[in-house]
């Protein structure tokens, strides 16, 4: 699973989410950053108020939380979502020993980015595209 400081390098360099059932999220808070949600029509679903999108918990007794604003919602995109991110310019991924080659290609030539996850090696390889 990509980490969390990965998912925040993505958002920081202007990756943009827009929530749907089936994407993993952290709160980006101190006291429950980590805590993996799923966005599920069941559990947590996405609404808007105020004209700002929540992600609201429905039912749910944990943190006794109800929702939280997406600003403090930190998406930490599957390997799916990466791949399509990258469009275009993934060319590949290989194993290697331990690890995942993501190669990428744009006008600056081709590129390969290193992790023993996946996840890691693409969001490594978004972040140079970014």
């Amino acid at each position: 699973m990509i980490t969390v400081e990965l998912s925040r390098s993505l958002s920081q360099g202007g990756v943009l989410w827009e929530p749907t059932p089936g994407d993993r999220f952290t709160i980006d808070q101190p006291n429950v950053v980590g805590e993996v949600f799923w966005i599920s029509h069941l559990t947590i679903d996405v609404h808007t108020f105020k004209g700002q999108p929540l992600l609201a918990f429905n039912g749910t007794t944990e943190w006794a939380l109800d929702s939280v604003t997406l600003d403090s919602a930190l998406w930490m995109p599957r390997e799916d979502q990466l791949r399509v991110l990258l469009g275009e310019r993934f060319v590949g991924l290989h194993r290697d020993g331990d690890d995942w080659l993501v190669q990428v290609e744009d006008e600056g030539g081709r590129g390969t980015f290193r992790d023993p996850d996946p996840e890691c090696a693409y969001a490594l390889a978004l972040l140079s595209v970014v």
